[in-house]
């Protein structure tokens, strides 16, 4: 059974904190553009101490992890918002204060990238429902007609069904904040397409659950990703979703192997994999790297939806139903909140 936070409305506090990679100097103009972009729209926006961009933490291990603990734990704080992801918030899953989370009302975290490797234990472990939307830094974006932004997700009401439909377009590469901090549109230029390995058209309906292939594979089989566990709660089976950031297709191939090593697609009714721009490898595409390490599941596999590191985003809910489709290239996500 999922536990959702409460929905988050205008007036309501929302805490920035880096559990991974903080923010160097010449971007925070960034940060300090996308605070200002939430309290425009009447949110209390409190910013947190871990912040620094000097390493490749925000601060040390104990100090991330009290500063996001008690955030998750504030009656007072509706949601936590990294300023984006990182490299190492693995360090942190074994030192969050797991009791006192549990004890706690959940909260939402929204978050991508390395922050998946604190949504899906959130999610696993205590059935928070978490959002795999984009972070703080992305936030002020407009997302392109088709798809919601996170806060649509975070603000619906108990038993609202959001629908998205991709736009077909996306892009190489992302903008220079330290050049445009203030940018909200995207430049989609280029067409995108999804497919259905194998060919042809597909639906599937499931419990969400995935993330970042690169931080989530470390994690399979430890307590922390225990995702054939988490089926056992939904008999209906798990819609998983999968994006692989920047590694090469013989790594990325070698991880997808290991969550299927692992049990995470035992109990899928589909898998869902976002586009990316990662690189090929000398023989093997990322494209092959797909076939070869889910092609043999007895389950369709949707490929190139937007929810990989390249523009667009299309937010998902962990622990929410979820229904996808792929009709003549076009996917289309219904999600049910609550």
């Amino acid at each position: 059974m999922t536990r959702w936070p409460r929905p988050l409305a205008p007036g309501d506090t929302i805490a920035v904190t880096a559990p991974s990679s903080g923010v160097a100097a010449e971007l925070r103009p960034r940060l300090d553009f996308a605070v200002g972009w939430l309290r425009e729209r009447g949110y209390d926006v409190v910013v947190g101490d871990c912040l620094s961009g000097d390493h490749v933490r925000s601060a040390s291990r104990d100090e991330r992890a009290a500063e996001l603990t008690a955030y998750l734990t504030d009656p007072a704080v509706a949601a936590v918002l990294p300023p984006w992801g990182g490299e190492l918030a693995i360090d942190l899953v074994d030192v969050l204060d797991w009791d006192r989370l549990a004890a706690a009302e959940p909260t939402w975290l929204v978050g991508w990238s390395d922050i998946s490797t604190l949504l899906v234990p959130l999610t696993t472990r205590l059935g928070w429902a978490s959002l795999h939307g984009v972070n703080l830094m992305d936030t002020p974006y407009t997302p392109p007609a088709g798809l919601a932004h996170w806060l649509d997700l975070a603000t619906a009401a108990t038993g609202t069904r959001i629908d998205q439909t991709s736009p077909g377009r996306t892009r190489d590469g992302f903008d220079r904040w330290q050049d445009q901090p203030a940018i909200t549109t995207m430049t989609l230029d280029r067409p995108a397409s999804a497919a259905v390995l194998g060919g042809g058209d597909a639906e599937v309906s499931g419990t969400l659950i995935g993330g970042c292939v690169e931080v989530l594979s470390p994690l399979a089989g430890s307590p922390y990703a225990d995702v054939p566990g988490y089926a056992a709660d939904h008999p209906d089976g798990l819609l998983v979703y999968l994006e692989v950031a920047e590694t090469d297709a013989y790594d990325a191939c070698r991880k997808l192997h290991g969550l299927r090593l692992s049990g995470w697609f035992e109990h899928a009714t589909g898998v869902l994999v976002g586009r990316t721009s990662a690189p090929d490898s000398p023989d093997l595409t990322q494209a092959e790297a797909v076939t070869d390490a889910l092609g043999s599941l007895d389950v369709p596999v949707l490929t190139g939806l937007d929810i990989g590191h390249t523009q667009p985003y299309l937010p998902l809910v962990n622990g929410a139903r979820a229904t996808a489709r792929v009709v003549d290239g076009v996917a289309t996500v219904e999600q049910t909140l609550g």
